[in-house]
Parts: C-alpha cells; structure tokens; sequence
C-alpha cells in the first residue's frame, strides 16, 4: 500500500478512506470533479495582487506585506507547501516590518481553492505565529472551508505523487 505521507497525521478513519481511493484508482477522479478549475494567478506580480487583497479585506490592520513569491526550489519538505517571513527592524524612532510569503510553484498548477488554502494560512501567520487555536480559527474566518481545502490540497498532493 502507498504510504499516505501527506495525512499522515489525519485520523486513522481518514488514512483508510483514502487508502481506498488509492488503491481502487478513484482518487484523481474524486480530486478533478471536486475541483474542475485552474487558476490564472501564474507570475508573481498577479500572486502579490491576489495576496494583497485578501490580505486588505481580512486584516487590514497588520503590517504591509513586502514581498511574494512562487519559488520553483520551494519544495514541499516538513509539510511546507509555503513560507511566511517575518522581519522587524527599528529605523530611528520607527519599528519597520518586512513581511514576504513564498508559495511553492506546483500551487501554479492547482486549483484556486488550494492556492486560496495557502495563501490563507501565510497570512494568518502575519498575526499567529503559532498553528493554535487561534491560528486555525483566524484561517477559518478568511476561508470557511480552510479545513476541507486543507485536506483535500493533500491529497492533491498525493495523488501527484502516484
């Protein structure tokens, strides 16, 4: 059996659903009819636009995001599909934040629920640092179906990988 190393810390009722997708040859089915669509954000500057207003509807407040990213080296080690980082530097009298995201380039070929999925979850990273409660709840709060996407993303994944 294929070993199932993007859920692997989903519960076992989960492993075995998919386990079963697997094995049966249904889980691209399964993945192309729930998602049909591409996206079109494929160069950086259309990715920052996209970042930017998701970031300017949900968190208005928090530090200008500088800098974003596909990165075709990105690649998805430790369960990391994208980077956020963060930098405060004092300026004079001035605090200056640096906040750039990076999102791999495979996510140029996924549908825009998993980019959104992505994208969600680094800019909850400019407010939680921490995947706390919090954390997961401020994802939620900008894409109801975090959860859903989440998974599903990881199976994608999966499934790429067969």
């Amino acid at each position: 059996m294929t070993t199932l190393r993007y859920i692997a810390h989903y519960p076992e009722q989960i492993q075995t659903q998919a386990g079963m997708l697997i094995s049966s040859g249904r889980l691209g089915n399964y993945i192309e009819k729930s998602y049909p669509n591409k996206h079109q954000i494929q160069s950086d500057k259309a990715l920052y636009q996209y970042i930017n207003e998701l970031k300017n509807q949900y968190m208005r407040k928090s530090g200008p995001l500088t800098q974003v990213s596909y990165n075709s080296k990105l690649k998805v080690l430790k369960d990391a599909l994208g980077i956020h980082t963060f930098q405060s530097r004092v300026q004079g009298n001035k605090l200056k934040s640096h906040n750039s995201i990076t999102v791999a380039s495979l996510f140029k070929e996924a549908p825009p629920e998993f980019l959104r999925m992505i994208v969600v979850h680094e800019l909850a990273h400019f407010k939680e640092k921490e995947h706390d409660k919090a954390f997961y709840q401020l994802c939620c709060h900008m894409e109801p179906d975090y959860h859903q996407f989440e998974l599903d993303t990881r199976l994608w994944l999966q499934w790429r990988e067969l």
